[in-house]
């Protein structure tokens, strides 16, 4: 019962520093707004997809809710959440933004570092595992200097990549 009640005093401090009502968030999450009153008031234990639809509205990580509702355990990244949350020098509304690019820093790490390890286990060539073409060239392009196949069949020259010059 502690944990609910601390999930929904932290959902309500989220949603006060943000500025939008019990309503708007109801509409946001698509959760009932008594429903959604009872979890703020600690009466309800929300499910994960619940959660997550309330972080979505929140525009918060879902992860974050996940922690506090103990569904997930905090990995050692708590140094920074206990202290942004905890600096009073900081608005609500501050402390959820600067959460939130913290949070997408880390997932754009992990979405980076899974995509180098799928290419080293021999993945596609020149492919990365979310499909797009790695730095420094695209997909289906010859090398520098050499001609590639057009889509009659011709060749056509490479091109260099600096502006100006003849473009056909």
């Amino acid at each position: 019962m502690k944990v609910q009640r601390q999930l929904g005093e932290f959902i309500r401090k989220q949603r006060q520093g943000a500025k939008i009502s019990l309503h708007r968030l109801s509409e946001l999450a698509g959760v009932s707004k008594p429903y959604l009153s009872q979890i703020e008031r600690g009466l309800r234990r929300p499910s994960a997809e619940i959660l997550q639809a309330i972080a979505k509205g929140l525009r918060i990580s879902s992860q974050t809710l996940y922690v506090k509702a103990g569904i997930l355990e905090e990995e050692g990244k708590g140094d920074v959440h206990t202290a942004v949350i905890g600096d009073r020098g900081l608005t609500e509304r501050q402390k959820q933004v600067l959460l939130q690019v913290y949070e997408s820093f880390r997932e754009e790490t992990a979405r980076r570092r899974a995509g180098r390890r799928t290419v080293a286990r021999g993945g596609a060539r020149g492919v990365r595992s979310d499909g797009s073409a790695p730095r420094g060239g695209r997909t289906g392009t010859a090398a520098a200097g050499r001609p590639r196949a057009t889509a009659r069949g011709r060749s056509a020259p490479v091109a260099s990549g600096r502006e100006g010059g003849d473009a056909g």
